[in-house]
């Protein structure tokens, strides 16, 4: 496939058309009364960082409403929303709607009119005012979606299409088996239209169309400039590959976390199964010493034997079309105005010593000559992203739950409306924390 090494005309203009939307306000290098920052961190010498948020309740998601207000949602507590001042920072803070229940989810419509957020079981909608930050008329999208302990349910709406809601589901265990059959409703990202919905919503399992199934916990969620999505996967635990009687650990570098064309929401692919639980992807094949074949990008099974093997995953599992080391987590992902690059928090490792993640990368993109979108780099690198900013010493970082950590844990990721300063939060226990960055001069 020939890559065209430029943006396009569209891209350029889209970009262009988003810096105009809000006036733009400056890069503070400090904000009164905002907390240092908790945990020491490096950065990439063409970036720099301000900490303009802390003392936030596990902060998971963070959007822009077309006043440029910054919605946040707070795991455990709701939603909040922040105004800016002329220095930059945040010079009011509300609580837009309250609720233990919200974990994850957070979205809005293009048009910023109709608010989107989630619960473990549950999508509701709100009638959102930018003017008056408020919410009104909760109404619920999607219920009975499946418990387990990948709880968040990451949900983005359509910018070509808003009445297309996508959600997003874990596996509710390590190895769910039952996931093989998309209508166990977990481990999958599946399409909703809410001009056909019911009065009450959709069911989940029974409701929409499925976008992709063997997604084992595809929780970055979003859109290149066709409107297809792109997830980030975070992949198994644990493993051990047994092949000829024996059995080898191959935990610390496999398998890879995955980056995932997931395709158009509009016409779903024939065929969506991306794997799980069945077939993996590589990271480091010199760790699987049975089959020299493999490389950085192949798929695998932990236990190939006559009926099904590595080779039997080629053209039935959808391989991602890049890969990253084993267990960082992958939770945010976004492309600049430009569409030049993807950018993805990792939360970090808990099952692997020494631990790796904590940072955001930044990952080339080009616009393909079939006018698709893809890596600059190929599905079998290991260096088709950088590190923009991430923990001081990764490598000794310990992890022992989702929110504990000694080291930040990067979560929600987001643009300004005039696509020129990057946030990201950090959502350890200890304290949330929210951080603007920009590229230097």
């Amino acid at each position: 496939m020939h890559l065209l090494t430029t943006v396009t005309t569209v891209a350029a203009l889209m970009g262009q058309a988003l810096s105009q939307d809000v006036p733009s306000t400056p890069f503070p290098t400090t904000c009164s009364g905002v907390a240092a920052p908790r945990y020491p961190y490096t950065i990439d010498d063409g970036w720099e960082a301000t900490k303009i948020v802390s003392g936030l309740r596990q902060p998971r998601t963070i959007l822009f409403d077309p006043l440029g207000h910054m919605l946040v949602l707070q795991a455990t507590m709701g939603i909040s929303v922040h105004t800016f001042g002329e220095d930059g920072c945040v010079n009011s803070t509300k609580t837009l709607f309250q609720s233990a229940g919200l974990n994850h989810g957070l979205s809005l419509s293009p048009d910023g009119k109709t608010l989107y957020a989630s619960s473990q079981t549950t999508a509701w909608s709100w009638a959102y005012d930018p003017a008056a930050m408020t919410v009104t008329g909760q109404k619920v999208i999607v219920s009975g979606i499946s418990q387990g302990i990948h709880s968040t349910r990451t949900i983005v709406v359509s910018p070509k299409n808003p009445n297309l809601v996508v959600i997003s589901v874990g596996s509710n265990a390590n190895w769910d088996t039952a996931t093989i059959d998309p209508a166990a409703g977990r481990a999958i990202v599946k399409v909703f239209d809410l001009s056909a919905a019911p009065a009450n919503g959709y069911s989940f399992n029974t409701g929409g169309k499925v976008l992709a199934y063997g997604t084992r916990n595809e929780v970055a969620l979003t859109f290149d400039p066709n409107g297809h999505v792109w997830g980030a996967e975070n992949s198994g635990d644990d493993f051990r590959r047994t092949a000829n009687g024996q059995a080898t650990d191959i935990h610390i570098d496999n398998p890879a976390e995955e980056l995932n064309y997931l395709g158009d929401p509009e016409a779903p692919f024939e065929d969506p199964w991306f794997g799980y639980p069945t077939c993996f992807t590589v990271w480091e094949p010199s760790t699987i010493k049975d089959n020299t074949a493999l490389k950085t990008g192949s798929q695998f099974v932990v236990a190939p034997n006559n009926t099904f093997n590595d080779a039997s995953c080629d053209g039935k599992s959808r391989p991602p079309s890049l890969s990253f080391p084993a267990h960082m987590a992958p939770i945010s992902n976004t492309f600049d105005a430009a569409y030049e690059n993807m950018y993805i928090t990792f939360h970090g490792s808990w099952d692997r010593q020494p631990a790796q993640g904590y940072f955001v990368a930044e990952v080339p993109f080009q616009k393909t000559e079939d006018g698709l979108y893809a890596p600059v780099a190929a599905p079998d690198s290991k260096t088709g992203y950088k590190n923009i900013i991430g923990a001081q010493s990764p490598g000794s970082c310990n992890s022992p739950s989702l929110t504990m950590s000694t080291c930040w844990r990067l979560a929600a990721l987001s643009w300004d409306k005039a696509g020129e300063k990057l946030f990201v939060s950090s959502d350890n226990s200890a304290q949330g924390e929210i951080f603007v960055m920009r590229k230097k001069a």
